[in-house]
């Protein structure tokens, strides 16, 4: 027999509803995250929504603004072209790829999708301000022709200098050497275009080639910190820990003045398990000066946490988060 309770529980079982969550679900609290300006659970919702629906041009625009917020503007352009392929009425897609490509100093191809906003929606919401945008490029590009092409030289420089440094950041050794190749033929002059071209073929599997560039350029100049570090970090990885310990050893006494190059050495030290001497390094690089690189926080907090500092390592990646969204993708893999 069963009893009142019994009876109770029965009843209970029979009209209680799972909860299920579902892609909406996670995108409303996405959304809500960025409004609070709270960027690194805004990524984390919203991207929870895009595994549920990868094709969703809402969610994936909604993704592409959180990155132009953050100022990650190759991250944002490569999911708008991902929504433009997917939804041909979704004209603001043009709108956000033009200012995008404004923002990274790539004014072709800023004009180029502005014109396209306008084809297509020459009365849309954005219109005046994608004309004001194509009025500022033509000023930039009408102006004195010599001066003109100074500063295009310069600009392709930096521009290729902060492409190439995203991608090896985010691990991107295909597309690092599309553009460090380029950047050897016509600027030949930046040494450090071939040693990030030598790193970036070794990342990608072609390690006897990219050890014999290196060893021949540091036979050519042997006080290459360039080359030493890449040959630290190819040794350790090739199992010839002997000749990286060497190198490792060399580089008590070099304290280089650049703060691009003291986290350089920073990060290899992390990355070949060198890790007292690394937090020694990454502690006395002012912040404020190498926040914008991802490497720092993902390198300093490891290396914090393999010599026992593990409540410090977990304080340097949570301010990474707040900066670089992707860090906790990278801090999964190391």
């Amino acid at each position: 027999m069963q009893t009142s309770s019994m009876k109770q529980k029965n009843n209970l079982d029979g009209n209680v509803v799972p909860f299920r969550a579902d892609s909406q679900f996670y995108f409303s609290h996405g959304v809500k995250a960025f409004q609070r300006k709270q960027f690194s659970r805004a990524e984390k919702w919203i991207k929870k929504a895009i595994e549920c629906s990868p094709d969703n041009p809402l969610f994936l625009s909604q993704l592409s603004v959180l990155y132009t917020e953050l100022h990650q503007y190759h991250r944002a352009n490569e999911l708008l072209q991902r929504v433009v392929e997917l939804d041909e009425d979704y004209v603001d897609g043009y709108y956000l790829l033009a200012n995008n490509y404004a923002h990274l100093g790539l004014f072709q191809e800023a004009k180029r999708y502005a014109t396209e906003y306008l084809s297509e929606a020459p009365d849309g919401e954005f219109s005046e301000d994608v004309q004001e945008l194509i009025s500022l490029i033509n000023q930039v590009m009408l102006e004195d022709l010599e001066d003109e092409l100074e500063m295009d030289e310069e600009d392709e420089f930096f521009i290729c200098q902060e492409s190439s440094y995203y991608y090896l950041e985010h691990q991107e050794w295909d597309k690092a050497i599309g553009i460090l190749e380029e950047m050897m033929v016509q600027f030949p002059e930046y040494i450090p275009a071939r040693h990030d071209y030598a790193y970036a073929l070794f990342r990608l599997g072609k390690e006897d080639v990219a050890i014999t560039l290196e060893e021949s350029w540091f036979k050519q100049d042997s006080s290459s910190i360039h080359s030493r570090l890449n040959l630290i970090y190819f040794y350790y990885h090739s199992n010839q820990k002997m000749k990286a310990d060497e190198l490792i050893e060399s580089l008590n006494n070099v304290y280089p003045t650049y703060d691009s190059q003291k986290l350089k050495i920073a990060v290899i030290l992390s990355q070949v398990n060198a890790c007292e001497e690394a937090v020694q390094r990454f502690s006395k690089i002012p912040v404020g000066n190498v926040s914008g690189f991802l490497n720092y926080y993902l390198w300093y907090g490891y290396a914090l946490k393999q010599v026992g500092q593990v409540k410090k390592a977990e304080q340097i990646w949570e301010q990474g988060r707040k900066k670089h969204p992707d860090l906790a993708d990278f801090i999964d893999q190391i």
